[in-house]
């Protein structure tokens, strides 16, 4: 339908309408809505970011995020991608983390609430045919599957504890998809459309959320995120093939560990650190290990680029792994896993070091 060229200028063009789409919409929320998500700290609450700030970037990403799904029944009319199963469990799963996270934003919700509306979204995806294919028995790979979406939405929620972390973070992780997508498949498919559209909005989000930061993407921004980059761990990642169409655990196990290491490896350490000193790993603190790279001397904006940095490098390894490496060796998942581990090793033992005064 489009030569090589045409695509390109209109996915470019897709993913400059939708930064400056959110550009202009952030901006209008700036003006008219700037108390919406703003709440007192509890007691006992310890945030990073003492000032109080406007909590609704994640409403612009959910808008670019359906105009994704309009977009590409405008450039590919002909088609009845959207109308598939798991396309529609995804937009009903997104709703409803979407959703949750502008009550919570609003009303600051019961965490238990918050829960079951996790695991809703997690059967909502189950239902519609997304789910991850590891084991080969259902009802394990379905738990997996549960676990998975629940486990990330929880720990992207975690991740956004300073300016521009889950914002870098979930680029990257989209970037590693769009490269799987472009060079292992077609670039004329919906999730391609779809993941531009939303880097486009996390692009024109940066712009308000980099440190000094001018507003927050609140829960409703990390739970839809959650939701949407759960589903494309599983398809992109967790139900990866070779180029020949074979299926190796080890690689979906590998290359997906290693995407999205940086969200997991702050969720485990700041879940053992809690669970050790008798907290909960739930509540807002001063301990996760981008804090903990900021009181080794690192100022907020070199946080996030140390972050983007390595998820960047993390999408160019499952690139590699996706694109060039058609028979999996054992070797390839020592390297890989070596590799998450190690990233994980250091950040987690960044937080066993003398916790001094926050930088200026």
């Amino acid at each position: 339908m489009y030569t090589t060229e045409q695509l390109f200028f209109l996915l470019s063009g897709l993913f400059f309408l939708a930064l400056f789409f959110t550009l202009l919409v952030n901006s209008l929320f700036m003006r008219f809505f700037h108390t919406f998500g703003i709440r007192e700290n509890a007691p006992g609450l310890m945030r990073w970011n003492a000032c109080s700030k406007p909590a609704f970037g994640g409403i612009g990403f959910f808008i670019v995020f359906l105009f994704g799904f309009a977009a590409f029944n405008v450039l590919f009319p002909r088609t009845t991608d959207p109308f598939r199963p798991e396309l529609l469990g995804l937009l009903a799963a997104t709703g409803l983390g979407f959703l949750m996270g502008l009550a919570d934003d609003a009303y600051d919700t019961r965490p238990l609430l918050k829960f079951v509306t996790q695991i809703c979204c997690g059967l909502l995806l189950l239902a519609t045919g997304t789910r991850i294919d590891l084991s080969g028995i259902a009802w394990l790979d379905q738990s997996l599957t549960l676990l998975w979406v629940v486990g990330l939405m929880n720990a992207i929620n975690l991740l956004d504890n300073m300016d521009a972390i889950t914002s870098v973070v979930a680029l990257a992780i989209l970037v590693a998809a769009l490269l799987a997508q472009l060079f292992t498949r077609t670039a004329a498919d919906i999730h391609t459309v779809v993941m531009i559209a939303v880097c486009g909005a996390l692009g024109g989000f940066l712009f308000f959320n980099w440190h000094p930061s001018r507003m927050y993407m609140g829960d409703t921004g990390s739970q839809f995120l959650g939701v949407f980059l759960a589903y494309v761990g599983i398809r992109f990642f967790w139900n990866t093939t070779a180029l020949d169409g074979t299926v190796n655990g080890w690689r979906q196990v590998s290359v997906t560990v290693v995407v999205f290491i940086l969200p997991l490896a702050d969720t485990a350490t700041v879940s053992i650190n809690r669970l050790l000193k008798g907290g909960s790993p739930f509540v807002g603190g001063k301990d996760h290990t981008t804090h903990y790279l900021s009181y080794a001397g690192l100022t907020d904006p070199q946080v996030a680029m140390v972050f983007g940095g390595l998820g960047l490098v993390s999408a160019f390894l499952s690139f590699i792994a996706l694109a060039f490496i058609p028979v999996w060796l054992p070797f390839h998942s020592l390297f890989y896993l070596g590799y998450a581990l190690i990233v994980a090793g250091v950040l987690y033992a960044m937080t066993k070091r003398p916790q001094i005064a926050r930088p200026l």
